[in-house]
């Protein structure tokens, strides 16, 4: 994509998530899935965050992970495109005991330097696939250099080029769907409260590529491998016990291969040499 075509694609991206953000944490807060992958996600930093460090996130959305980590002793600044989601985190440090240990700004992962906030940070963080809203990642991760301390650590949660129980709808005469990851080096098109833009799928090893030189990778774990997706409304309340058992096993192996790599999403964390 030109430059141009990536800048409206993040202008869509913002609007459509702005047009979210009123309606975002009564949807996240009450599915038993997405509260799972947040506790994976928060439980996976938590083995790797030093006491009391100074964490960028990046698309923070309403802020929910960036006031659980400032209730761990963390200082965190929060940073997302969607001016719709930062005025629901505003709102929210209104009645945040903690609230100064957050600040945040409007600025995108693709122009981090110009952050009025430069760091340099203890961890960079980002949650959920924020960061498959560009087909600049590699750009992305190249900044990460100059805003890590030495030693520093990232953990990013990104959709995946594969998942599992996507590739198992073939069964289900759902081509379409079950290949659309496979075939997305132009992106695929998302559609959110009635705005579409791109976003595109990056393996772990996209990543690690890209941050070799300068980082070592701690860890990789898949996420939604034997849990279904998040999209698959309902099934937590339909299936209890069920959800029950394939947590225990996604817990069990989510770090063993092949499982890190067949999930709708992985957890990566490396650290700055």
């Amino acid at each position: 994509m030109s430059n141009l075509a990536n800048h409206i694609n993040e202008l869509k991206t913002a609007e459509a998530f702005s047009r979210q953000a009123e309606i975002f944490d009564e949807y996240y807060n009450t599915d038993e899935i997405i509260q799972y992958k947040r506790q994976r996600v928060r439980d996976h930093v938590s083995r790797y965050a030093p006491p009391n460090c100074f964490l960028l996130e990046l698309n923070c959305g309403t802020g929910e992970d960036a006031m659980f980590f400032a209730r761990q002793g963390h200082r965190v600044h929060a940073t997302d495109i969607s001016d719709g989601m930062l005025a629901e985190l505003d709102h929210k440090m209104e009645n945040f005991p903690l609230a100064a240990h957050i600040s945040y700004e409007l600025c995108s992962f693709t122009e981090l330097q110009t952050l009025n906030e430069q760091g340099p940070f203890d961890y960079i963080f980002s949650n959920f696939g924020g960061l498959n809203c560009t087909n600049e990642l590699n750009e992305v991760l190249h900044s990460f250099g100059s805003l890590l301390k030495p030693g520093g650590v990232t953990t990013l949660v990104i959709i995946s080029k594969f998942c599992l129980w996507e590739t198992l709808l073939v069964f289900k005469g759902r081509f379409k769907t079950a290949f659309r990851r496979f075939f997305s080096s132009k992106g695929r098109k998302a559609h959110v409260e009635g705005v579409v833009f791109k976003c595109w799928y990056y393996n772990p090893s996209y990543v690690i590529k890209h941050l070799k030189n300068n980082f070592n990778v701690l860890g990789v774990e898949g996420l939604c491998t034997i849990v279904p997706p998040s999209y698959i409304e309902g099934f937590g309340k339909k299936f209890p016990r069920l959800f029950s058992l394939l947590k225990s096993k996604e817990n069990k192996w989510a770090a063993s291969w092949p499982w890190k790599y067949l999930g709708d999403y992985y957890i990566i964390s490396l650290q700055k040499k």
